[in-house]
C-alpha cells in the first residue's frame, strides 16, 4: 500500500492519485488535465475527466497552493456585514473574482483596528493571492503586515494619491461637501449633521458638511449630533427627535448614511412633522429603499458594485502580475435630489 494509498483511505479523501489509477494516467497527467494544459492528449482530458466525475475528486486548494506557491483565494476584509452597501459591494468583487478563477475568503473586521490586525494576521497565515481591504485609514501594524508580506493589496471605497497604494473609490468629503451646499441653495441655513458608528468615511463625511457650513458661515457645533453606536433604522428615529427637540429649530438633516435617514422619514410620519416644509432629510448611499420612502430621499448614491467590480479587476491585474496604470480610481458619485428636500 502506497504512502498516498493510506493517507486517502484514513482521510476518507479522493486524491489526485485515487484520480489518475481510475483513468489510468500519471498523478502529473492528471494535474495538467485539471489545469487546461493544451499538451494533454484529448483523450487523456476526457479520462480524467470521466474519473473526476465517477469519483467525486475536489481538488485540495490548500495543497496547490504549497506545490505552485501560489493560491487561488482572495482575502476580503469588510467592516459589516449588517450594513447593505457592503453586501452589494461583495457580491461585485465575488463575481468577477470567481470569473478569474478565485475564490473570496471574507472577514468582518467591525470597525475594530486590533481586530482588523488579528484578522489579516490569520488571513496571510492561509497565503492568499491578494488583498481586498476597506478604506485607507488603519493602525501602523496592518498598514506594515500588508507591506511586508507583499501580497498585492487594493483598498476599497477611498481613492488615494499616495504613492504605492492601490484604490478604487471616490471623496467621502467631497460628496458630503456637494449634499451640504444642496441644502443651503434651498435656503436652509440651521443644517444638522447627523452620524453614527463614527468610523473614518463618516468623519471624512462630517468634515465636508463642516467645511460648508463654515464657508457659508453658519458653523455651529451645537448641530453636530455623533452617535458611536452602529447605524440603524431605529437609531435614525432616536436622532431625530432628539435633534427637532432642539432649539431654536434646525431647518434640515444631512445624516451620514440612508439608514439613519430612513428611520428619521419614519418618525416623521410618527410625530406628523411634513417633510421637507418643515425639516428636510437628506442621506447618503442611496440604499434600498430610500427612493421608496414618504417623502423619497434625497441622497448620495455611491457606486458600490461599480467600486467591487473596478478593485477586483485592477487587483487580478496585479496578482498577475501586470502593470496597473492608473492605481488610484476615483468612480465618483451621484446627487440624487428628491422630494425629502
Amino acid at each position: 500500500m502506497t504512502t498516498t494509498t493510506a493517507r486517502s483511505r484514513a482521510t476518507g479523501r479522493v486524491t489526485l492519485a485515487d484520480v489518475a489509477r481510475a483513468a489510468g494516467v500519471s498523478p502529473i497527467t492528471v494535474s495538467r488535465a485539471l489545469r487546461g494544459e493544451r499538451a494533454v492528449d484529448v483523450e487523456l482530458v476526457a479520462r480524467v475527466q470521466a474519473a473526476v466525475s465517477k469519483l467525486g475528486y475536489v481538488p485540495d486548494p490548500a495543497a496547490r497552493a504549497l506545490a505552485s506557491r501560489h493560491s487561488s483565494h482572495v482575502a476580503v476584509l469588510i467592516p459589516m456585514l449588517s450594513n447593505a452597501l457592503f453586501v452589494d459591494l461583495l457580491e461585485a468583487v465575488q463575481s468577477t473574482l470567481r470569473t478569474a478563477g478565485y475564490q473570496t475568503l471574507m472577514a468582518v473586521t467591525h470597525y475594530n483596528a486590533s481586530e482588523e490586525e488579528s484578522l489579516l494576521r490569520e488571513q496571510l497565515l492561509h497565503r492568499p493571492a491578494g488583498l481586498l481591504v476597506t478604506g485607507l485609514e488603519r493602525s501602523d501594524a496592518t498598514r506594515q503586515l500588508i507591506f511586508q508580506s507583499g501580497v498585492p493589496c487594493v483598498h476599497l471605497m477611498e481613492a488615494s494619491g499616495n504613492p504605492g497604494v492601490y484604490s478604487v473609490g471616490f471623496s467621502q468629503q467631497d460628496a458630503s461637501a456637494d449634499m451640504t451646499r444642496h441644502l443651503l441653495q434651498k435656503g436652509r441655513k440651521r443644517i444638522a449633521f447627523a452620524g453614527a458608528q463614527l468610523d473614518s468615511r463618516t468623519l471624512q463625511r462630517l468634515n465636508g458638511y463642516r467645511a460648508e457650513m463654515r464657508n457659508a458661515g453658519l458653523q455651529d457645533a451645537r448641530l453636530e449630533w455623533l452617535n458611536p453606536t452602529p447605524s440603524s433604522l431605529a437609531l435614525g428615529g432616536q436622532m431625530f427627535e432628539q435633534i427637532m427637540s432642539q432649539q431654536p429649530p434646525v431647518e434640515a438633516i444631512f445624516f451620514g448614511n440612508d439608514d439613519l435617514a430612513q428611520g428619521a422619514l419614519l418618525a416623521a410620519l410618527r410625530m406628523k412633522i411634513k417633510v421637507p416644509k418643515q425639516v428636510a432629510i437628506a442621506g447618503f448611499n442611496d440604499l434600498t429603499g430610500s427612493d421608496q420612502m414618504l417623502p423619497p430621499l434625497t441622497t448620495v448614491r455611491t457606486p458600490r458594485a461599480d467600486i467591487g467590480t473596478a478593485a477586483a479587476g485592477m487587483l487580478i491585474r496585479l496578482m498577475k502580475g501586470e502593470t496597473v496604470a492608473t492605481p488610484c480610481v476615483d468612480v465618483g458619485y451621484e446627487l440624487v435630489v428628491r422630494g425629502s428636500t
